[in-house]
């Protein structure tokens, strides 16, 4: 599935919670979190700082590149590692397989994925178990918190319908 140029402002507008670079604390993510919640981080550096402030997400995944230039993957400890392909501006029949693996796989489970994992915030809103967080950056602003619910999930199902 390709993102269209159309879609391309849809996705700027955060799924969730935006929580400012400058309010990003360990404090004011744990209050949009609720206990007992099955975490999801998309991208190296949302993982990363989730990790220093000793919060292990269940589902990481990441793709070594940050703004697109490359750095090192997160340190911390994972059970599970899967690998998939998924090119820029698109999600791949692979990728969504592999998100569909990593629910089943023993946690913590890290997604290494070969391209850019950018996109990946919609199957995995889709595919996500209930009672999940998902967290991810948004580019120059901060940390979005997404809370899984039925409205969230039919929206990005939505989104990636339009894809082609």
């Amino acid at each position: 599935m390709h993102l269209p140029d159309n879609l391309r402002d849809k996705l700027k507008k955060p799924l969730g919670v935006l929580l400012k670079d400058s309010d990003v604390t360990k404090e004011n993510i744990l209050k949009n979190m609720p206990t007992g919640s099955f975490v999801i981080s998309v991208g190296d550096a949302t993982t990363e700082k989730l990790i220093k402030y000793g919060i292990v997400p269940s589902l990481q995944i990441v793709d070594g590149l940050e703004k697109r230039v490359k750095r090192d993957l997160p340190s911390g400890n994972v059970k599970t590692t899967l690998n998939c392909t998924n090119p820029p501006a698109e999600i791949t029949i692979e990728s969504i397989k592999t998100i569909k693996k990593a629910f089943q796989s023993p946690k913590p489970v890290r997604i290494a994925v070969t391209g850019e994992e950018d996109l990946l915030v919609l199957p995995v809103v889709v595919y996500a178990p209930e009672n999940s967080i998902v967290l991810y950056g948004q580019p120059n602003e901060g940390l979005v918190i997404v809370s899984i619910n039925a409205e969230i999930r039919n929206k990005s199902q939505s989104i990636m319908d339009s894809m082609s």
